[in-house]
């Protein structure tokens, strides 16, 4: 037995797999054979890491897991990026799997607020991606990781292509720590166009019946954004982008920010702000990028993961996109994230609650989305040293003249309308956070944002600038200010509003010098994925569901 064999708890990795030798040939493992190496190798409590994330899905070896035998494999303890597919909940339901570590759970996030509402799961926390990376090298490391890669060569090298994603992480994690790695591929292949994990590394290689399952979670179809989102768009270019001179940055996902990527060629070059904002990104190559990229205002992209279609553009676009000498994009979720958090000024996104101090969150009675980046981005980093005029002004800001060691601050900004989906108000006296604590056994409520880290709000109403508020008390009204025809913005102190407005603290659209009436959907420089199309010289090839031509 190799020494390295037994560092935590549980069977050794040699023992395991000598129960699993009559399955395998070196390490490839026949598709029908992955039952019965799974109850082999996987014990009942063992820590598994189910490779699954925005994007790639390591989803037969999810099935197949969903389906082993509960009297043989249960209680595991699920340590992984998403909980998005549903045979991760059914791993919940059928009791092969009793507690989960996560950070996004997307089109899970209502049974997966029942399990919890039914004490049929135990959530021991909602993370951001990479705090449970982090977490795979000291507490949580797997016993057992399940992973996707494009292909597998003979020696069972993988190549993960464009969508690279959590898999280094997840791997390395493992297989240094005593654990075993099964990987399901597209295909095996005589040579790889590079190698991404090396063989010894893996343990086994399964050829899965199809290709993995991928989402296009980026993708927004221009032809959906509202006129609200674009005038929303104009007055965060305007107010905020132009103020500061943001140039390197990570958007959210939505139509709210693909409505900022759209008017990049269009409104913020009518302002001369072309090479003077947006040009260094960490961002999923998000399709509403294509026009900004090909008017010259983006110079690089580094990205968590790809995006289904967009695989030719960006191999015609090396000199923007992190790119293999195969033309395949290296996306790296660690790496991404940690740019976000201290090489990029500004972060925006958006939440589903905010509350009167700005604290949001996406976890909600009834629906656990979890955080994914966002905590990781919407932070202001405290370790970072380097100077930025974003970043300097910021800090200017927040500090309004006190004799305080100067430190620059990065822009965390929300942008949300005031009402979401079925009319509920995006602001809430109190988060629904705090009930859900109650109802997971948390000490805390799952903020996903704290509201000491958010330095804007953004709404249809205007721009509420949290910097330069002195108080506590400001701060409310400030945000009562944006929040529209919401039991919040109705409870606003009137006099204080229009105190904070003739401060700049609150910025209305007309205040930026933009009118309603411009905010037109002509202004966006893409009207229809069919024009996305077009833009990219016919190399964006979006998947099907985009399709109306």
């Amino acid at each position: 037995m190799n020494a390295n064999d037994h560092r935590f708890p549980g069977t050794p990795r040699a023992e395991r797999k000598g129960r699993a030798a009559a399955l395998a040939q070196g390490r490839r493992v026949a598709a029908d054979n992955v039952t019965a190496l799974l109850e082999a190798v996987v014990e009942c409590g063992d820590r598994v890491c189910v490779e699954g994330n925005n994007q790639k899905q390591a989803d037969f070896l999810a099935r197949t897991l969903a389906g082993v035998d509960p009297q043989r494999v249960h209680d595991l303890h699920l340590v992984q990026s998403v909980v998005a597919l549903p045979e991760h909940v059914a791993l919940f339901e059928r009791g092969i799997a009793s507690q989960l570590d996560f950070s996004f759970s997307g089109p899970q996030a209502t049974r997966l607020a029942s399990l919890v509402e039914e004490g049929r799961i135990r959530v021991n926390a909602i993370h951001t991606y990479l705090e449970l990376f982090a977490r795979y090298f000291v507490d949580l490391t797997p016993n057992v990781a399940l992973i996707a890669a494009e292909a597998a060569d003979a020696q069972g090298n993988l190549y993960t292509g464009p969508n690279t994603e959590d898999t280094p992480a997840i791997v390395e994690a493992t297989a240094f720590r005593g654990g075993i790695v099964i990987a399901q591929v597209n295909e095996i292949r005589d040579t790889l166009p590079r190698v991404d994990i090396p063989a010894d590394w893996v343990d086994y290689v399964v050829e899965a019946p199809t290709p993995y399952y991928i989402e296009p979670l980026f993708t927004r179809d221009p032809a959906l954004i509202s006129e609200i989102q674009v005038l929303m768009a104009m007055m965060v270019i305007r107010g905020i982008y132009a103020r500061y001179g943001v140039t390197t940055l990570n958007h959210g996902i939505g139509f709210d920010t693909a409505a900022i990527e759209l008017l990049l060629p269009t409104y913020a070059a009518q302002l001369g702000l072309k090479g003077r904002i947006c040009t260094h990104w960490a961002l999923n190559p998000h399709p509403a990028l294509i026009p900004a990229i090909e008017a010259g205002f983006v110079h690089s992209v580094h990205s968590f993961g790809s995006e289904l279609g967009m695989e030719a553009y960006i191999a015609s676009r090396p000199d923007v996109f992190f790119t293999g000498a195969d033309g395949s994009m290296r996306s790296n979720r660690a790496f991404c994230q940690a740019a976000g958090h201290y090489a990029c000024d500004l972060f925006i996104g958006s939440t589903l609650q905010i509350d009167l101090a700005g604290n949001s969150s996406t976890a909600t009675r009834g629906r656990i989305a979890g955080f994914g980046g966002a905590p990781n981005m919407g932070a202001d980093a405290r370790g970072r040293r380097h100077e930025s005029a974003a970043w300097i002004k910021a800090g200017e800001e927040a500090r309004q003249g006190r004799d305080e060691m100067p430190r620059g601050r990065k822009l965390v900004v929300q942008m949300v309308e005031t009402f979401r989906e079925h009319m509920e108000p995006a602001f809430v006296e109190r988060l629904d956070a705090w009930d859900l604590a109650r109802d997971m056994g948390l000490s805390n409520p799952p903020v996903m944002i704290f509201g000491d880290d958010v330095t804007h709000i953004v709404t249809e109403e205007g721009i509420a600038n949290l910097l330069l508020c002195r108080d506590a008390g400001e701060r409310e009204q400030a945000i009562r200010g944006v929040a529209g025809y919401t039991a919040v913005g109705l409870a606003r102190d009137r006099d204080r509003v229009a105190e904070l407005e003739s401060r700049g603290v609150i910025l209305r659209p007309a205040a930026l010098g933009i009118s309603r009436r411009q905010a037109s959907r002509d202004l966006l420089a893409a009207r229809s994925v069919k024009d996305l199309v077009r833009i990219s010289g016919g190399l964006y090839e979006p998947p099907s569901r985009f399709r109306n031509w």
